[in-house]
């Protein structure tokens, strides 16, 4: 049994009681326990939610450690296609869609169940694109538009003004580290090759990152880690299979990486991944619901990962262990 100090603690002390063989530290008027846990250690059973073009309301959503087909998850609270996902460890947002939609929409993503609401962006607008890290959600470009705007992904409320791009872009690639926001490619209408960053913490401008070894949009906002980038399929205007990536705290072009198991485009947009798999999710053309995935630490062509359980084109996608987390 433990016994009483002789002495009194001063708040930050630390002991380790060995009643519940917990390490405690005093907050000046008790003992609690210090958590031995992070975001990174509750990732391991990801999953990935995306939407649909089939039946634009409807949420899939599958594990992203696993393979298999997609299972249903619930609704969106309105018919929405050609929006963006940003989502933390625990909640995912769905931006904007056509028609020019201003909505954001939130679930929880560890459970089942339908979208509530949960603000407005500053300017309706679809064909976008999203990033996060666990804290932030930044979503940018859209049918004529360089704006960027953010949100607190814990709270609800309408979002607020971040920066703008270097220009109007429909259909960027996103991605994320814990504080860096990769935004590629994209159309003006005339197609970029133009790789561009924020700080996600801050609000401004985009900043110059590199290039992409070919102009490209619709591509898959397919995955990140929390260093490294890998983005593929895609318009050249030619539809592509080809990935590349590149290491986020560093500057530079995009690197080849391999192959999507098929050339197609407006695979789901937002970012799908553990922080070891990432997922692209169906795309144009048809069947629509491919699923191919590939570990992001390695080099290689992606593999089968299952089906979509719809179609799943022009549509939103997210997870609760990208490495913006």
């Amino acid at each position: 049994m433990e016994k009483p100090s002789l002495d009194t603690a001063k708040a930050g002390a630390i002991r380790f009681n060995t009643d519940n063989s917990q390490m405690e530290i005093y907050d000046g008027n008790q003992w609690i326990g210090i958590l031995a846990t992070s975001p990174e250690q509750q990732t391991g059973g990801a999953r990935a939610l995306f939407g649909n073009s089939g039946s634009p309301q409807a949420i899939q959503f599958v594990t992203i450690p696993t393979t298999g087909n997609s299972s249903d998850f619930g609704d969106l609270n309105q018919t929405l296609y050609w929006n963006a996902g940003s989502s933390s460890i625990t909640r995912g947002l769905i931006n904007g869609g056509y028609n020019s939609s201003d909505t954001i929409q939130f679930v929880t993503i560890s459970s089942t169940g339908n979208a509530a609401d949960f603000g407005n962006l500053t300017a309706g607008r679809h064909q976008l694109g999203a990033l996060s890290s666990q804290t932030r959600s930044i979503v940018v470009g859209g049918a004529s538009s360089d704006v960027m705007d953010f949100t607190t992904i814990a709270s609800t409320g309408d979002a607020l003004d971040f920066g703008n791009l270097s220009g109007n872009c429909v259909y960027p690639f996103t991605a994320s580290s814990k504080t860096r926001g990769i935004i590629a490619g994209g159309g003006t209408p005339s197609i970029k090759n133009t790789i561009e960053f924020v700080t996600i913490s801050t609000t401004g401008n985009v900043s110059d990152f590199g290039d992409l070894p070919n102009p490209r949009y619709e591509m898959g906002s397919q995955s990140t880690s929390a260093t490294r980038a890998v983005f593929g399929g895609g318009q050249t205007p030619t539809t592509v299979n080809t990935m590349e990536f590149i290491t986020m705290a560093t500057l530079g072009d995009a690197l080849d990486f391999g192959d999507l198991t098929s050339a197609r485009y407006q695979i789901a947009s937002g970012v799908i991944s553990s922080p070891v798999r990432g997922l692209a999710v169906a795309g144009n053309p048809s069947p629509y619901r491919n699923i191919d995935y590939f570990e992001i630490a390695t080099l290689g062509n992606a593999q089968d990962f299952g089906d979509a359980s719809e179609d799943a084109a022009n549509a939103y996608g997210l997870s609760s262990g990208h490495g913006g987390l």
